[in-house]
């Protein structure tokens, strides 16, 4: 299983690169925000996430573990599959997507090629639990994916308090948009609070 991939920069197409590592070609699909990075002749490392089924081998590349764990999460929903979720992270950035599922956005997962408003609820709907989770959970090695600084500080503080993970990440989700990024820690749990209390 191959996970992460460092070389040079063959081809870049139109959903995919051309990765040559030590002399082999390696065929790498992309979301478009990772091709836009990519320049040939270029070194680069890309983050792997590597499919068997029984006709092909297909590997598909990220700059970020974020992205490439939003892209497994993504396929859990019914009826998406590497390309839709390819689709949706060339549209939105983990960032917006976290918002996106957090604040039950489906209009926004729905500017996607291929999403639908009925799979755009469907991707809300059934990652809006498995989400916040994934947001707060760390890798080895890496920071709390997606929700840093009093951005996570707040959700820690409103759990703590006895609301659940998906409460708390949704409330503070729509502080941040209300009082904008990089609001201070005591500002977003106040706003948060008043939101919940209406």
């Amino acid at each position: 299983m191959i996970g992460k991939l460092t070389g040079t920069v063959d081809f870049v197409g139109e959903d995919h690169a051309l990765i040559d590592v030590a002399g082999v070609g390696y065929l790498v699909h992309c979301p478009s925000s990772t091709l836009s990075r990519l320049v040939a002749g270029a070194q680069i490392s890309l983050m792997i996430e590597t499919r068997l089924t029984d006709e092909t081998i297909r590997l598909y590349g990220f700059f970020t573990a974020e992205e490439r764990e939003w892209f497994r999460l993504l396929q859990t929903v019914q009826n998406v599959g590497a390309r839709v979720a390819l689709n949706v992270l060339s549209t939105l950035s983990p960032r917006d997507l976290e918002r996106a599922i957090a604040l039950g956005d489906k209009g926004m997962i729905g500017r996607a090629q291929g999403v639908g408003p009925k799979l755009a609820t469907r991707i809300v709907t059934e990652l809006k639990d498995k989400a916040p989770s994934m947001m707060l959970r760390g890798h080895p090695g890496e920071a709390a994916i997606a929700l840093r600084g009093p951005e996570a500080d707040a959700v820690a503080a409103l759990v703590k308090l006895g609301y659940s993970q998906g409460v708390a990440a949704e409330s503070i989700a729509r502080a941040v948009r209300d009082l904008g990024e990089g609001s201070a820690l005591d500002a977003l749990i106040r706003e948060a609070l008043r939101s919940m209390g209406r």
